[in-house]
């Protein structure tokens, strides 16, 4: 894959998780897609590391998109513990 499908990759995967934990988030579009594609990375890494299942280079495979989308929550989640309520 191309550095143009990991963007993509991330940006679908950091919308996913931001549908998955709706909230108040600031960042957007771009925040959305630097958390997602971050989070692609820190899923291949976990999943290579703790599961020994490496993550295909492929850009429809469907553990490479397990992978983006459960670092992206993981992400998303630490964001969210370590700013908490910013915006109030």
């Amino acid at each position: 894959m191309g550095i143009v499908s990991w963007i993509i990759l991330g940006l679908v995967a950091g919308v996913i998780a931001k549908v998955l934990l709706p909230g108040r988030d600031p960042g957007g579009l771009i925040g959305t897609t630097l958390i997602g594609i971050a989070g692609a990375f820190v899923g291949g890494w976990l999943s290579a590391q703790f599961l020994d299942r490496p993550v295909a280079k492929d850009f429809f495979d469907l553990t490479t998109w397990g992978a983006a989308i459960g670092g992206s929550l993981v992400l998303l989640i630490v964001y969210r513990l370590l700013f908490g309520n910013s915006r109030d």
